[in-house]
């Protein structure tokens, strides 16, 4: 598996058997799998009228870096200050944008 991060851009992800994947840097953000992101997903499905937390972030919404944890994941920091959504590559595949899944499959 090949990772590419553009910071301003988004995530490719070139797979084990060769296809890619790229997923914006909004979207990353969005399907954080945090558990303070999973529980304000599930309260916006409840209440389109959720207000969202202040963003720690004046400007666009970059990736400022990222880590690898062990051999299953990506950790990645925002802009916005979030930086505790781990991804697995599992999770990755299930929230690709050109293959989406149901809200209430992920």
């Amino acid at each position: 598996m090949h990772l590419d991060l553009d910071k301003a851009k988004g995530l490719t992800v070139t797979w084990e058997d060769g296809s890619t994947s790229f997923y914006p840097i909004a979207h990353l953000r969005k399907y954080s799998p945090s558990a303070d992101a999973r529980e304000l997903r599930s309260q916006m499905a409840r209440n389109p009228l959720t207000v969202l937390p202040a963003s720690d972030s004046s400007g666009p919404l970059t990736a400022v870096g990222a880590e690898m944890v062990g051999n299953y994941a990506i950790r990645i920091r925002f802009s916005d200050g979030h930086d505790t959504g781990i991804y697995s590559w599992d999770y990755l595949r299930r929230i690709d944008p050109a293959h989406p899944l149901p809200e209430s499959l992920l």
